[in-house]
């Protein structure tokens, strides 16, 4: 079930990118799983440079190991969970799906023009950009709100007034010590 919808997804973008699409087809009949999920997903190339839902692979030309926070990341920083996933097998096969998966952009404008038009679609697509900008915009105050709360407000971290002050006073403290040493030197 989750492997026949993860292959209409992912058959859905590759049919919207020709060049994805080009770039799989020269391994048709490879195949790969992917791990990371409550239930691994085994998946086969097809001649046409789509993906195709299996039951189970002996052995996979590429196996894909995600990080267990995989759905947080997919949605947050794909940059990220691209980074952390691990690919083993074929080195061919593996570049070629990295590079696919790093590309492989959804047009939303596209698919919602479909239902409720052109310019609905594209109102819709600037306000959910919008919203996600605010979001990011949000976190990072709220972070560096509890920061200055931190360093200013409460005892937890020293602010940077402190750490200089503190900086000074370790500095004055070594050239009295340095002073004295050189007094006790000429006295004895």
């Amino acid at each position: 079930m989750l492997s026949r919808l993860l292959v209409r997804l992912l058959n859905h973008l590759l049919a919207s990118e020709s060049w994805a699409t080009l770039r799989l087809r020269p391994f048709a009949g490879q195949q790969l799983a992917i791990a990371g999920g409550p239930l691994p997903i085994y998946l086969q190339v097809t001649e046409h440079g789509l993906f195709g839902a299996l039951e189970a692979v002996e052995s996979p030309a590429v196996t894909i190991t995600l990080p267990a926070d995989f759905p947080a990341r997919l949605l947050v920083d794909r940059g990220s969970l691209f980074a952390s996933a691990r690919l083993a097998g074929s080195a061919d096969f593996a570049e070629t799906l990295a590079f696919v998966f790093r590309n492989l952009q959804w047009d939303a404008e596209d698919d919602l023009s479909r239902f409720v038009g052109d310019i609905a679609a594209r109102r819709l697509v600037q306000a959910g950009k919008s919203f996600q900008a605010w979001q990011g915009q949000a976190a990072e105050n709220a972070l560096l709100n509890l920061a200055e709360y931190a360093t200013e407000d409460s005892d937890w971290l020293a602010s940077p007034r402190e750490q200089q002050a503190f900086g000074d006073a370790v500095s004055q403290l070594r050239d009295d010590v340095a002073r004295l040493e050189k007094r006790l030197q000429r006295l004895s």
